[in-house]
């Protein structure tokens, strides 16, 4: 018997209120995600692999300059672009991810490299840079990344100490991390996480998504996670790993695991975000506690969502 599978995405979550966006901008994001959701969704139906399902999305996502992944990456104190990103599968816990990468058009390919071509699992700054080369990524020009809203929104608060997750400002602006979870029709998971971090972050900061567990983790005994928010805190709560230690060792469903990590646990610490998740039976879910995640999923049922707002 086929397996069923299914694919989610997601591109951020925050202050996204109905009526502070235009009608364009909305249409825009909603082509974005419809895009990246169809093609990740294509692999799957050919049979492809959980891990070819999410890279194919996360790479449509970073290729996007709407979102704060590869192409829209906000801007650092220094004015430059510093990227996260992660990947993993469910079936051998295999894993890779880099951090603080600049100039790689793709960081989900790279973390997919690191993944499948180093004996490691996390490779950071020059040395990934290094090892990005010697594997052939695409580099391109710091003006690939320029984009006018970025550069306004590090404008604003360049020089000061304050520096903001992209999805605090009340503004039509854009959202954060990327990322996709997948099943495929063997029965096997894969999550991948995007991200240009926070704008005019300093000192090298590095948030959840590069980190294995905690913004992106994938096991086929529980589920695969990509997550989004206030990175600081979802680091500390481990979030993706804890929504797989809720099913492996209370036996909960996906959906009630998920919802206890974020609409509980991670805000009795403070934090706010949201996360998508797959089992390894397709089943899906997406639970924010923000006014809104930009967030598709499609499954071999027939379902398909692609939502903005609560």
């Amino acid at each position: 018997m086929q397996n069923k599978f299914s694919i989610a995405i997601h591109g951020g979550a925050g202050t996204l209120l109905k009526g502070q966006m235009t009608s364009e901008k909305e249409t825009a994001y909603k082509h974005a995600l419809d895009s990246a959701l169809e093609k990740g969704y294509a692999v799957l139906e050919a049979g492809g692999s959980a891990v070819d399902a999410v890279e194919t999305s996360v790479k449509v996502l970073e290729d996007s300059p709407l979102f704060n992944a590869g192409k829209g990456s906000v801007f650092t104190a220094e004015g430059t672009h510093e990227m996260d990103a992660a990947i993993m599968e469910g079936k051998g816990l295999q894993a890779g991810a880099v951090s603080l990468i600049t100039g790689i058009q793709n960081p989900v390919s790279l973390a997919r490299d690191v993944m499948e071509k180093s004996e490691h699992v996390f490779l950071a700054g020059d040395g990934a840079m290094k090892f990005a080369k010697e594997n052939n990524q695409t580099v391109v020009n710091p003006e690939y990344f320029y984009d006018d809203l970025r550069f306004k929104q590090w404008q604003d608060i360049k020089g000061s100490d304050s520096f903001q997750l992209d999805h605090s400002v009340k503004k039509d602006s854009k959202f954060g991390t990327v990322g996709a979870v997948a099943c495929d029709q063997h029965g096997n998971i894969a999550a991948a996480t995007s991200t240009g971090g926070m704008t005019n972050k300093k000192w090298g900061r590095v948030g959840d998504s590069p980190m294995i567990g905690a913004g992106n983790y994938a096991n086929n005994k529980t589920c695969a996670v990509s997550c989004t928010g206030s990175g600081e805190f979802f680091i500390r709560g481990v979030v993706a790993y804890d929504v797989s230690c809720l099913m492996e060792y209370k036996g909960w469903p996906i959906e009630k695991a998920a919802s206890e990590v974020i609409n509980k646990r991670i805000l009795e610490i403070g934090g706010d975000g949201g996360l998508i998740a797959v089992d390894v039976q397709g089943n899906i879910t997406m639970p924010f506690n923000t006014e809104g995640m930009y967030r598709a999923s499609k499954t071999s049922d027939g379902d398909k969502e692609i939502s903005i707002y609560k």
